[in-house]
Parts: structure tokens; sequence; C-alpha cells
């Protein structure tokens, strides 16, 4: 008897300990460092009005974290949706300590109800390893992602970063949306990968990706991608000047499995956005300067302008691959300059008079300046305000060059002009004096008449003499 009394107090006390832990499975829930996690638990129907709270270890009055009747503390908040019959508590900015047991309670007469919770925290990043995958600007790569079979009918998705808390709300483009103006992505469940294609690639699109997989219960799946986009490299790239109305020669090397390629020379700052100039096919060329020949043995090609001219100026692209494969073709900057020449006059041819020099300018010096295009129109502003300045200069000496003829044709009334032929040692004194050798006049007295009849065949009509005049009172 003792014996079925103590069995039945056993079943009595398992009946009671089911209550507290209720028969629910364990709920099991995830979440990301620093970020939000909802911890839902589902009650039973006529518990509506019943409060409901979230604890953690023995569940005493310390160890309640939140309550519905008091919907929100600290970092916790419980939210009661009375219809399904669910109340769900967010745990916000999520740490490593948060992990662990939780457990749902229904506070009710006698025993509450539990529902035991168990909570994982992971870092916010990913992964350990990652894919590199190289492509150039304007091309397009491809990147493939793998995933388990029990996958196969589940969301895939790919985003920008390393935060897999975000990815989905951030995605570039779903299985459920295939394809977009740049993204394209196509699902093959039999070998379980599914790729994302990328085109008109930017080295804005450089950077971290992540192949996401969706799953309905714990944290989504997830693989990492380095995707670098490269500036286009060329074979080379160069510089060259031209002079206008000249030819100029361009050199194009190619690889030499495009020995039958269609070869190109093309105008324009984008590679794919120029304009063709000479093609190896003649057929439709505009404009008949440039001429294109191929030399099959070293593998390249030149293209030949007759005639530059200053439109000639600008990106040129020599080409092989109609596809502008990179490492397939030349970029060359083209500069046109012009040739101008400019005179400097001086004049050094002397007139000897007595034994003395007098400078008189006669001898032309060239010098020849090559001078690009840009910087022509700064030559022609400088010309003309060094001009106005001349102009300016000339006007004020034209006063002082009328007042000496004035004083040039009083002395000419005083002296009169026979006076100045018959007194010929008088003019040349004269004239001498004002170039401030007085001395030689002195001299002249004693000379013979070769000296005089020397003096008569360098002396200059009244004009010169006045014109001397002139000069020699600019210099004093």
């Amino acid at each position: 008897m003792k014996m079925q009394s103590l069995q039945n107090l056993l079943n009595i006390l398992c009946i009671a300990l089911i209550c507290v832990t209720s028969t629910a499975a364990v709920i099991h829930v995830s979440g990301y460092e620093g970020r939000d996690v909802n911890v839902s638990c589902s009650y039973g129907e006529g518990y509506e009005s019943y409060e409901k709270y979230l604890c953690r270890d023995d569940c005493g009055d310390s160890d309640v974290l939140v309550k519905t009747t008091e919907a929100k503390k600290n970092k916790y908040s419980i939210y009661d949706d009375k219809e399904k019959q669910v109340f769900t508590t967010t745990i916000s900015d999520l740490s490593s300590v948060d992990a662990g047991k939780y457990w749902c309670g229904v506070a009710r007469t006698g025993k509450d109800t539990y529902t035991e919770v168990r909570l994982e925290v992971v870092p916010d990043s990913c992964c350990d390893r990652s894919t590199n995958i190289q492509g150039y600007e304007g091309g397009s790569v491809s990147i493939s992602c793998s995933y388990e079979s029990e996958d196969q009918n589940n969301l895939k998705y790919i985003c920008r970063g390393k935060q897999p808390s975000t990815c989905l709300q951030q995605a570039l483009i779903t299985s459920d949306n295939t394809h977009n103006a740049q993204f394209r992505i196509t699902d093959d469940k039999e070998s379980r990968k599914f790729t994302v294609n990328i085109t008109s690639l930017t080295q804005e699109d450089s950077g971290s990706y992540l192949c996401g997989v969706h799953r309905n219960t714990g944290l989504d799946v997830f693989s990492a991608a380095e995707l670098e986009v490269k500036e286009w490299c060329c074979v080379k790239s160069n510089i060259l000047t031209g002079t206008m109305g000249r030819p100029l020669t361009m050199q194009c090397p190619y690889p030499p499995q495009h020995e039958t390629n269609r070869k190109f020379l093309c105008k324009g700052d984008q590679r794919n956005n120029c304009t063709d100039m000479v093609t190896s096919q003649t057929s439709g060329q505009t404009d008949l300067r440039f001429t294109l020949q191929d030399d099959v043995s070293s593998s390249s090609f030149s293209v030949t302008i007759t005639e530059l001219k200053a439109d000639d100026a600008g990106t040129y692209w020599c080409g092989s691959d109609s596809q502008w494969s990179p490492g397939n073709y030349t970029k060359i900057q083209l500069l046109v300059v012009f040739l101008i020449s400019t005179v400097e006059t001086v004049r050094s041819q002397s007139t000897h008079v007595s034994g003395k020099q007098i400078k008189d300018p006669s001898l032309f010096h060239s010098v020849v300046f090559i001078v690009p295009a840009v910087l022509l129109a700064v030559l022609v502003f400088a010309l003309v305000i060094l001009c106005k300045y001349k102009c300016y200069k000339e006007q004020g000496g034209g006063v002082n060059m009328n007042r000496n003829r004035t004083k040039a044709a009083d002395a000419e009334e005083a002296m009169g002009g026979a006076d100045i032929y018959e007194n010929p040692e008088a003019a040349t004194c004269s004239k001498k004096r004002s170039s401030r050798q007085q001395s030689t006049c002195h001299q002249n007295d004693d000379t013979g008449g070769d000296q005089q009849d020397s003096i008569y065949q360098n002396l200059v009509p009244t004009e010169d003499i006045y014109s001397t005049l002139f000069y020699s009172k600019g210099d004093k």
C-alpha cells in the first residue's frame, strides 16, 4: 500500500513539473552582435489576458527581464499579439554576454508555464575566406555561389559589404527578381550553385560582396567574394607631337593571334565611344589623309596622316579586337603644334665719318619658335597688348618729334640752304657737337683738301641733317 502511495506522489510531481516547463520544444534563436533579435513564444487559448514575461536563470523576481505590464525595460521590449496568441520579446544591441538560456513565461494562479529559449549571438561579419575576382572597366564578371542541398528552393540573393545582418534588406538582386539593369542571377539546382553576372563595370563596383541563402529558421548562410575592377590597360600608351601641315605616323602593335583581325584607328576621349578614322577594311573611310599599313611580320600596323590639321589633336585608339579585350589596343594622345617665325631686327652696319662709327641698323636675325596650338591664343593676346603699348609710346614721342622738326626748320632758315653747302665744315662741326665730339671740329681746321673732299662725299642731304639733329637731341 505504501509503495502505491509513493508511486502516486511521483506521478503528481511529474505532472506538476510538466506544467512548469511545458511540453513545447526548445526555441532556438540567433542574432548578430550590435543588432536586434526577436524571441517569439506562443501560449494556449484562454491565457490572452494573463501577464507574459521573459526571464533568465531561475526566473526569480530579480531574473525577470521584461513583462507585458511594463512593455519596455532597458534593452528589452515586449508585445503580446492576443489574436495570434503569440508574445514577442525584442532584445536590442546584442553582445556576446547575451548568449545563453532564456524562458518565456506566462503568469497564472499556482505554477507559471515556461518555454525554453536558446539564444546564439555571432559576430556581424563574414567570412573567413572569400573568392577573389577581377574585372575591367566596361566589362562584365560572374560571381558563383554554392549552397547545400536542403537550400535548393530557398531564396538566393547578393549584396555589397560584409555585414550579414543587413544583407537581405540591401540585396542588389534576388532569385525572386532575376535581373535588372546591371545584375542578373541564375540558379543551377542540379549543381547547387547560383551565379550573379555583373555588367557595365566601373571602378566604383570594386569591393566586398556576400552571396546569401535565406533560411526560415536560424541565420542565413553566406559566402564572400572580393571584386577588383581595374582600369583598362593597353599594349602601351603614347604621347605624340606633330607639326601642322606636316605628315605624322602612329605605330600600333597587336597580339600575334590577331593577325587576321580587323585593324582600326578611332578618335574619341573614350575607347568605347570613338569614331573610326581608318580601318584595314577601307570601305566607309571618310578622311583620305589617313592611311593604314599592316606589317604582319612585326605584329603591328602603322597609320600615317599625310598633312596634319589643328583639328587632328586629341585622343586616338589603335585596336585589333572589336570586343576591346584588355591588352589588345594602344592609346595615343596627339598634340599638334604650329610653326611660327618671329624676326628681330638688329642694326649692325656702321657709317664712318672722320674715323668715327655711327651704328646703322641693317642686319636681321631670325629666331624660330615652335608654339603649341593651345598657346597661340595667349601669344596673340600678348602681341595685341604690346602693339597698343607701342602705339601709346609713339603718340607721346610724336610731340617731341614735331618740336624737334620745328627747331630744325628754324635752324635751316638761320643758316640758309646755300650756306650749308658753301660751308660744309660748319655743318660737319655742328653735327659732331650734337654727338658730343666737339674736339673733332678743331682737328678739321688742320686737315687738307683731301680730308675736305671726303667730308663732302659723306655729306648727306638736308633731310638727313635734320634727322641727325633730331637723334642727337634725343641722345642729350
